[in-house]
Formats: C-alpha cells, sequence, structure tokens
C-alpha cells in the first residue's frame, strides 16, 4: 500500500542510464508498447513487423499522446536503401476558405480541427511492403491491454490529466476516456472496450474497415450528427504515400527527413546554416553553441511557417530552393555569434506526439512517429469505437493566397517528423525527438552532438535540451542547463526561461545507432516512461 501518493511519485533523484545494446532493438516512451514490439521480433519477425505492432500498442497504453484517429511518417531502411512514407491525411471536401469564413484563426479543437486520419493507412501500407508476419498478430498485445487493461503510469497520467478539464465536453470523449470525469490515477487500470473492438475490426480487415468499411460509416455518421464535415468519400479517397526523403550532409553525416508538408526540412536547412560555424570546436553546452544553433534554428523556422505547406501546394518557393547551399550560406551571414537576432523569412531563388524506433540483426531499422498532434487531439472521439481523433487542421493558414492554406484535399503543415542519420551511404542511426516544434530543433541537436561531439545515443539524448518558443524569438532551457550558459545566452539578448524539473515541453528522443559489427546501441529517453529492449 502506497502510505503517501506525493511521496512516492516524487522522484527526488537525478538518475543516470547506460543505453541497450543487442542485436535486435526497439525503443518508444512507453515500455509496454516497446514489448510488444519485442514479441514480434521474438517470434521471427522483423524490425516493422516490430515497430507496427509498437505503435499499434502505443495507441492503448499512452492514448493521451497519440490514436487510432491519428497520422503518422516513417523511414524505413531495408537493408539497402531508404524509403519515406507519409500517412498525413487531407482536409474533407467540403472545407472551403468560405467554411472558415467565422473564424479569425484555425479551430485548436472540435470538428474543424479533424483532417482525415492516416495512422491506420501506415500499418497497412508499411506492414504490405516489408512486414513479415500475418497482420493479425502486429495486434495482438495492443489487443489484451486494450481488453484487460493496463496500470496507468505516472507520466501518462500527468500529460492525460492536464487536458481532461479542456476535453471533456467535446463529443464522445467523457465516455471513452474520462468515464470518472477525470484521468486515471497513477497506478490505476484504465480499460477501453471500444478501442479493443476497433482493434479487432482493423485486423481481421487489414485495416480497411477504417476507410471503407463499417468503422467509416460510423466515423461520417458522428461527424454529420454533431457537426463534423468528415464523409464517407473523404476516408475512402484516403491513401498513404510512398516518397522519396530528402537530406542534408553536415559534417560526415547525412540527415534524412520526409519532405513538406512536414517540418523535418526546417532541421535540413538549420544544419546546412551551422555547417558554416565550427560548433565541434565548443563546449557542446556553451552559451555560444547552443546560441548559433538557436540562431540556425530561429531562421530556419521564419523560412518554415512562410513558405512550407503541402509539397504540391509549394508553387512559389521549392524544397530545392530552401536548401540551395548558396542561400543557406546567405543566412549564415546573418548569425552575429555575440547577439540574438529577429529573424525573418529570407527570399530564396525560386525556379502530441509518439515516436518509436525499431531495428533487427539483418540491418533492417525503422524510423516511425505517429501522432494526434495536442495530446488526444481534437477531444472528438466515435462512441463506442475508442477512436480519438486528431486536431492536425489547426496547422493550417487562414490566409488567403499562403501556400499553407486551408483548402479541399490539401494536406497541413505538419510537426511529426521521423529522423535517419547516414554516414559514406551506409545506416547509422534511426532518431526521433517527439513533441511539436522541438521536433525539428531536437533533430539538430541529436545531429550535432553525434556529428560534432561524438557521444553516444544516450549521452545525446541525456544532455540539457534548448527549445525556441512559439514566438520564435524566446528560449526555453532546461533546468540542468549550465547556469554560465543560461548567463551566456542572456547577455546575448535572447529571453531565457528555465524551464522546472520534469517539464516535458523538451520532446522524449528515441534512437538506434547501428554498430560497425552489425549490433546496435539504442537508448530512450528519461524525461518519459520508456527504457529501450532488445534480444
Amino acid at each position: 500500500m502506497i502510505k503517501n501518493i506525493d511521496t512516492f511519485w516524487g522522484f527526488p533523484y537525478t538518475s543516470q542510464r547506460m543505453p541497450l545494446l543487442a542485436d535486435n532493438v526497439v525503443a518508444t516512451s512507453q515500455p509496454l508498447a516497446a514489448s510488444a514490439g519485442l514479441q514480434m521480433l521474438a517470434r521471427g519477425g522483423n524490425a516493422v513487423d516490430a515497430a507496427l505492432a509498437t505503435a499499434i500498442a502505443l495507441t492503448v497504453v499512452e492514448p493521451c499522446m497519440n490514436g487510432i484517429g491519428g497520422d503518422a511518417f516513417a523511414l524505413i531502411w531495408d537493408g539497402q536503401s531508404l524509403h519515406g512514407l507519409n500517412a498525413s491525411g487531407r482536409a474533407p471536401a467540403a472545407w472551403t476558405r468560405d467554411h472558415f469564413s467565422r473564424y479569425e484563426a484555425m479551430p485548436l479543437r472540435g470538428w474543424d480541427s479533424v483532417t482525415v486520419p492516416g495512422a491506420v493507412s501506415a500499418w497497412r501500407a508499411a506492414w504490405e511492403r516489408f512486414g513479415s508476419l500475418p497482420f493479425e498478430d502486429l495486434f495482438e498485445p495492443a489487443l489484451r491491454y486494450a481488453r484487460d487493461g493496463f496500470p496507468v503510469s505516472h507520466t501518462v497520467h500527468v500529460q492525460w490529466a492536464k487536458q481532461v478539464g479542456e476535453l471533456i465536453e467535446q463529443p464522445g470523449y467523457r465516455a471513452a476516456f474520462a468515464p470518472k470525469g477525470k484521468a486515471p490515477l497513477p497506478g490505476e487500470r484504465f480499460i477501453c472496450p471500444g478501442q479493443a473492438k476497433t482493434l479487432e475490426r482493423l485486423a481481421r480487415s487489414k485495416g480497411d474497415d477504417f476507410y471503407h468499411g463499417e468503422l467509416a460509416q460510423a466515423i461520417a455518421a458522428y461527424a454529420h450528427a454533431t457537426g463534423g464535415s468528415i464523409i464517407e468519400t473523404d476516408l475512402a479517397a484516403h491513401q498513404a504515400d510512398w516518397v522519396e526523403p530528402i537530406s542534408m550532409r553536415y559534417r560526415d553525416v547525412v540527415l534524412h527527413e520526409i519532405g513538406p508538408n512536414g517540418q523535418g526540412i526546417g532541421a535540413l536547412m538549420a544544419l546546412g546554416i551551422l555547417e558554416y560555424f565550427d560548433l565541434a570546436s565548443l563546449e557542446p553546452d556553451s552559451a555560444l553553441a547552443v546560441h548559433l544553433q538557436v540562431e540556425a534554428m530561429k531562421l530556419a523556422f521564419a523560412d518554415l511557417y512562410e513558405y512550407v505547406a503541402d509539397a504540391d501546394c509549394m508553387t512559389g518557393i521549392t524544397i530545392s530552393d530552401l536548401l540551395d547551399p548558396a542561400y543557406l550560406a546567405q543566412r549564415a551571414k546573418l548569425i552575429d555569434p555575440e547577439r540574438a537576432a529577429e529573424p525573418r523569412p529570407g527570399k530564396p531563388h525560386s525556379g502530441g506526439t509518439v515516436y518509436l524506433t525499431a531495428a533487427d540483426r539483418n540491418g533492417m531499422m525503422v524510423s516511425f512517429i505517429q501522432s494526434n498532434f495536442k495530446g488526444f487531439g481534437s477531444g472528438v472521439v466515435v462512441p463506442n469505437t475508442g477512436i480519438a481523433l486528431h486536431n492536425r487542421a489547426w496547422a493550417f493558414n487562414l490566409r488567403p493566397g499562403h501556400p499553407n492554406e486551408v483548402a479541399p484535399g490539401r494536406r497541413p503543415f505538419h510537426t511529426i517528423i521521423p529522423g535517419f542519420l547516414t554516414r559514406n551511404g551506409r545506416p547509422l542511426m534511426s532518431f526521433g525527438v517527439m513533441g511539436g516544434s522541438i521536433q525539428a530543433q531536437g533533430h539538430v541537436q541529436m545531429t550535432s552532438r553525434i556529428a560534432d561531439h561524438g557521444m553516444s545515443p544516450q549521452a545525446a539524448s541525456d544532455a540539457p535540451r534548448w527549445r525556441i518558443l512559439d514566438d520564435n524569438h524566446g528560449v526555453a532551457v532546461e533546468w540542468n542547463m549550465p547556469q554560465a550558459s543560461i548567463d551566456g545566452l542572456i547577455a546575448r539578448g535572447h529571453p531565457v526561461h528555465v524551464a522546472q524539473r520534469f517539464d516535458l515541453e523538451f520532446g522524449s528522443a528515441q534512437l538506434a545507432l547501428r554498430l560497425d559489427n552489425g549490433g546496435y546501441v539504442a537508448a530512450s529517453d528519461h524525461r518519459k516512461d520508456g527504457y529501450p529492449v532488445g534480444l
């Protein structure tokens, strides 16, 4: 029996983690989900099987950060080459400019923040191309957690509890995820029968029921009854797309990302700018090192928010324009090593999330990310299904003529990005840093620590992080950032916020680095619940 719940969940001491070394690995933010992937590897499945079982389980055991009604992206090294998967959904056909004329900004919650969900299509597409186990097998661990329940962790409870007050009145939310009117307590067993029924349908239909069957009908009918715009033809029209990743060389490594509509291009731009500075000669946590990275990222964000959208809509400024070395060299010249600047978009020459990684002994490596965006997402939950619908549409723009302006069939700007590093054309590391705008920033920080300072994945993850705030001016740093660095940033003109310990706004990294002997060094972020597992 717990005598004092506050003391029991207090965690007064810092701790050190060691990385996992194994021939087959899985790393994610929730140990129950990681074990689902490990079970697939133990059955003889490959890294894609493990990644998908982990992703499916995450929708059950960490529902406050992702769900069946979310989106997903993946980078998959099949042993010979890298493949990109964009499974983000599109706006309903009814979403004309007139539909949003009553809004001054895109809504954060409710049906008008819901685009067609793509996560289920990602599971199907990845399995069809690379999976080795029966599709139904991938659902078994998640189904057990949904039917029999699971003890809610302290971290998941904290994230869950922060959202209930805002979402409790959204259609269907209370019945599915707050049946007692509040979030489940740490250690409390949570059961979601609706999720179990939905997962059973998806397993039997290989995901097809979500877009063409009774689940699609249920989503469309609930939208019609409660003010939504999604209809069955919107769901039926969805497809996940295999895409060519985009990349940027930085020192002796190459960072690969999914291209727009994702923000991964921002990480590539920042690294392209940082190529003109000698970060390797600086202490990694020094004020100057952090300042240079922050300034490069601010410049990248300024362009990101002005030009990046669904790739089909980027007709003025293209991906190649933004990654042009000559343009990035111009941007680098704007950085003053001794002073913070107010970033503005340049003029190129024109012509709540979960992340996981899995890798196997045969060299297949998977970088996979899925999300409902702001925690549970829109707050809308389809009755008796456990399908919490995401709110990705919030990232659309209402400015007429903006490349990311909301329009029928258009994909919104996306924050979730899987990352992958290669060296000399060979796979080096699959990784990601979940958490909204921290993701591109986290990719820059992980890549620099690996390429500039030769850190292990665990050390790169454990290091104190910085985060540019949404105004693209202020900077938050973690509680254990060296005081001299904080003082140096303030002296350079950065408004600095020092976060409290256990602040969850700095992302959660999961990493798997391939060794020369074929094994892996896997690491999981101490900021969340996860531990890497392997065999």
